[in-house]
């Protein structure tokens, strides 16, 4: 053995290659392990789980290998034998090995999360380090994690250090060296043009999927492809074809085309009787799934006071989210559109000037606020609403008395709560309407909140949070009646996604299922709604009860005017496109390709079924027709 290290120099990578490739499979292993109940194994798909990831992980290593072949490639000789290099070399063996260790760590608590490999999330919190960082710590045993991973690597380095030596002070020729280098970098390069992410999407089954990928390879990929472009990627319609038929699906009853270009979708929207300028309060609730309330089956009583609400309001049993992060949910909410491939408008380059509720509130007086416990340069969630019409308050505008608890991801819901209740006072008593999104956050981990408020102790689980923000929203409203606007204002609650939206297919229907509340005592009459419905659709909605004409370019209807029969939800992840409409879903994938599915109502199953052509053509045009007018600015 110890001839192979005195013949190349580039020996030492496959000291470095050994470990990747075994931390790899390891990694593998341990995450089937934990997922096991939710894979359909057979003997395909277990080779396939294997031997995909294996070609993935070897592909990552070649990534990996670049810094590394550049250095050996340029360095001569006779420096490469002085102590200074060579323990720099042993140092960034060291260093490179923590990577990899830590990575498979952080990829255990990724996937215990999210139920994934690293994607769009990853590179987010890459982004904002303050907040994850800090929920990071709080949440898992971070210093004696990381010491034990410093001290497995500098372990593994000490004890491969006389073949790391002994291979770097090889002697060899510049040609020697530039032929082995050249062809670790042509296959670097090869990889990149031609290797594709999806490759490894096999099976019908995400959980296979996400076990033949490799973390790293999934993270710079989700950097890489942080917005796609609709037109290159998915199935399409003909231009003249696809805004005639959207224009049909976005009709409103009450509503009047305002020009005869096919393109433009602006509806003049026209009620009868007259405009009431109520407070409007949306409150949308992090990571509320529905599967939490006792009124859709749950057992745990986690949340008492949204369901003594679902019996005082008028409450949505058939509503969707249209993704799976905050942003998607806000921007429903506030823009009412449909998801668009890649990240949210929010956090794309020019979002300014939007159309959006504030586009119709604020020429009729309306204080349009944005209210959120955290800090709102997270997810751009505050450059997006200050250049929408919004003035901001978030946790940097709260003083410390303020403040009674707060975590890593801001202070807790009844803190910021308050602080509404004090900035609805001050304009209530200016004599104006108030419009308020208001972003709570204490239902995400860590788990933490204020002690003695639930029978649930702080920092347990997600259960105990689903309380506490129960707790926190229903004091909330009670609160609220001790003041002279609560007559005059209602309160729109909705989740911004669900707690979890990783299942065994594609899209799982059940996990984008979540609850809307419209609560105004006296105004609005208590009645369930079971029309299936969007989030997109919930402003619209709000608008139409309060009898306020306007030029509507919103993707979102009425859900009270729709026909049970017309009903729709739009649902995404940041790369598919669903539609949904009754037990059929629409499934509109990148390579231009799409699948239709019968989705069983118990068990959420979905079977493959032959194309609707014109349930197709109906999902594209939502799509097609979305990242069109943004494309050209025609959602300003």
């Amino acid at each position: 053995m110890q001839k192979i290290w005195k013949e190349n120099r580039f020996a030492a990578l496959l000291l470095f290659a050994a470990i990747f490739l075994i931390v790899s499979f390891l990694t593998r292993v341990f995450l089937l392990g934990i997922s096991f109940h939710r894979l359909d194994l057979t003997v395909g798909r277990f080779l396939g789980i294997f031997g995909i990831g294996f070609f993935f992980d070897i592909v990552t290593l070649i990534y990996f290998c670049i810094p590394f072949t550049l250095f050996l490639m340029l360095v001569p000789d006779k420096l490469l034998k002085t102590a200074v290099l060579r323990w720099f070399v042993l140092f960034c063996f060291a260093f490179f090995t923590y990577v990899i260790l830590f990575n498979a760590a952080a990829e255990y608590f990724f996937f215990e999360e999210f139920g994934v490999r690293f994607n769009f999330i990853a590179v987010d919190y890459l982004v904002y380090t303050r907040e994850v960082v800090k929920n990071i710590v709080e949440s898992y045993p971070m210093t004696p994690l990381l010491l034990t991973i410093l001290v497995i690597s500098v372990s593994i380095t000490l004890a491969l250090k006389k073949y790391i030596f002994t291979a770097i002070s090889t002697p060899g020729t510049w040609k020697k060296r530039l032929t082995s280098g050249f062809l670790i970098l042509a296959l670097s390069g090869l990889s990149f043009l031609f290797v594709e992410q999806d490759w490894s999407h096999f099976s019908t089954n995400n959980y296979d999927n996400t076990l033949a990928e490799n973390g790293i390879y999934d993270f710079f990929a989700a950097f890489r492809d942080n917005s796609l472009n609709y037109d290159a990627f998915y199935p399409t319609i003909r231009k003249k074809v696809l805004f005639p038929r959207l224009r049909n699906l976005l009709k409103e009853p009450d509503g009047t085309y305002v020009s005869t270009n096919p393109a433009n979708i602006t509806q003049k929207l026209t009620e009868e009787g007259p405009e009431k300028h109520k407070n409007l309060v949306f409150i949308v609730e992090e990571s509320l799934s529905g599967s939490f309330m006792a009124h859709f089956g749950n057992k745990d009583n986690l949340t008492p006071r949204f369901d003594e609400l679902a019996e005082k309001s008028m409450f949505f049993t058939r509503l969707y989210a249209t993704g799976t992060r905050t942003t998607r949910g806000l921007e429903a909410v506030t823009l009412s559109l449909p998801p668009t491939p890649g990240r949210s408008i929010i956090k794309r380059p020019h979002n300014e000037n939007l159309f959006s509720i504030a586009t119709v509130l604020k020429p009729r007086g309306y204080d349009m606020m944005f209210l959120y416990g955290g800090y709102g340069y997270f997810d751009n969630m505050n450059y997006f609403y200050t250049h929408n019409g919004f003035r901001k308050i978030d946790r940097s505008d709260l003083t410390d008395k303020e403040i009674t608890f707060e975590n890593a991801w801001g202070v807790c819901d009844e803190d910021m709560f308050n602080r509404c209740l004090k900035e609805f006072d001050k304009t209530s008593a200016r004599g104006n309407p108030f419009c308020a999104v208001i972003m709570t956050t204490s239902n995400h981990r860590p788990y933490t909140y204020p002690a003695g408020k639930i029978d649930i102790p702080s920092h347990t689980g997600r259960k105990g949070a689903v309380k506490y923000a129960d707790y926190a929203t229903g004091k909330f409203l009670d609160d609220a009646q001790n003041h002279p606007w609560f007559k005059n204002t209602v309160f729109v609650i909705v989740a911004d996604h669900c707690a979890s939206s990783m299942g065994k297919r594609a899209l799982p229907v059940n996990r984008y299922h979540i609850p809307l509340f419209i609560y105004s005592p006296g105004f609005i009459k208590p009645q369930k709604i079971t029309t299936q419905c969007s989030q997109m659709d919930i402003t619209p909605t709000v608008l139409d009860l309060l009898d306020i004409s306007y030029d509507s370019q919103f993707f979102g209807q009425d859900i009270l005017a729709m026909k049970p029969a017309t009903g729709r939800a739009l649902i995404a992840t940041y790369s598919r496109m669903g539609y949904l409409k009754g037990n059929k879903l629409v499934i509109l994938d990148v390579k231009k390709e799409f699948g239709m599915y019968l989705i069983n109502n118990k068990t959420f199953t979905p079977t493959r079924i032959q194309p609707d052509r014109q349930l197709l053509e109906n999902a594209i045009s939502y799509y097609q027709g979305a990242a069109e007018l943004e494309k050209k600015r025609g959602l300003n």
